[in-house]
């Protein structure tokens, strides 16, 4: 059999256990038999229940009770609350917490593929964690910034330096050698999954590179940084205009380098859509998220889309270690 599947139910007031629920429909049965969910067994049931989705739930104590059924396997993490979609953000800030704790864990255990979150609002993360990213590489032991978030579909991948900080601070993080320790994360796991040195685009970060002024980002970093990973050997072109790149320029790379979340993210979900994943690179095992926030305003409308969260789990299932 091949290794378990690990989903972590995410933010408890979100579209997850929709998403959950039209994921599973539309996956095969053999897959499903590998996915372990790290939630609240009460949660999860009082929301499929709220949402009139019939679904076999059982809980489970860890990924070493296996089932020959068709149900969806449980582990549970205490929870306190109320009302289904309405958890109060304390405990829901525990409960997030707990579940990546629990994931994270799992993730590094030789029978476990991989780890799939649902979306979180970051507000809700432990203090000084500004996204799960940032969590799992804490949790990892990553001291380099040496991981990667990286946004992909089968067209092509988007990856910013910088990932949830604020625009007036993205100027300070944009350092020759943490472009360098990104961008070799980003070649080591091509290669690694998919047997081809990756053709990578990097960006600047000012207006038209700044005109390539002295005083420039584009020329004291992202210009330095760039020689330096040609001379090692990594297919790379840039600094590109980020203005124009995604006209159709795009087409020619396998990866969008940018300088900050929004100058990659913006024109690639514009472009694509629900059609992508989020994988964190450089962690001792493999994460995924699907690449899209927890849209409070669709709560029990079931209107989610479930597209992102199934390349997710297809995306696992084929190239999960």
């Amino acid at each position: 059999m091949k290794k378990k599947i690990i989903l972590i139910s995410g933010d408890p007031n979100s579209i997850n256990s929709e998403i959950i629920f039209k994921s599973w429909k539309k996956i095969n049965k053999t897959v499903r038999k590998r996915i372990y969910l790290i939630s609240n067994f009460d949660l999860i049931n009082d929301q499929f229940s709220k949402l009139k989705y019939k679904i076999k739930t059982i809980k489970v104590k860890n990924i070493n009770e296996i089932f020959s059924g068709d149900e969806l396997k449980v582990i549970n993490v205490n929870l306190d609350f109320n009302k289904a979609f309405k958890v109060d953000k304390s405990s829901a800030r525990k409960f997030v917490n707990k579940t990546l704790d629990l994931a994270h864990k799992y993730g590094l255990k030789n029978n476990v593929s991989g780890i799939i979150n649902c979306p979180i609002n970051k507000n809700l993360l432990n203090k000084g964690k500004v996204g799960v990213t940032e969590d799992l590489a804490f949790k990892c032991g990553i001291k380099n910034k040496s991981e990667v978030m990286l946004i992909r579909n089968k067209k092509i991948s988007v990856s910013p330096i910088t990932t949830h900080i604020n625009v007036k601070d993205v100027s300070k993080q944009i350092k020759k050698e943490i472009i360098i320790i990104k961008i070799k994360t980003i070649n080591k796991w091509f290669k690694r999954f998919f047997k081809k040195k990756p053709k990578i685009a990097i960006l600047g970060l000012n207006p038209h590179n700044a005109e390539f002024r002295d005083n420039s980002e584009e020329v004291n970093e992202i210009l330095p940084a760039i020689k330096k990973l040609r001379k090692i050997g990594i297919k790379l072109d840039g600094p590109l205009s980020s203005d124009t790149v995604f006209i159709n320029n795009y087409k020619n790379y396998d990866v969008i380098v940018g300088m900050y979340h929004d100058q990659v993210l913006t024109p690639f979900k514009t472009i694509f859509k629900f059609d992508a994943i989020n994988i964190t690179l450089g962690l001792k095992y493999l994460r995924i998220s699907p690449d899209h926030g927890v849209a409070t305003n669709l709560i029990g409308q079931k209107k989610a889309n479930p597209k992102s969260l199934i390349s997710c789990i297809e995306f696992l299932d084929k190239f999960g270690k």
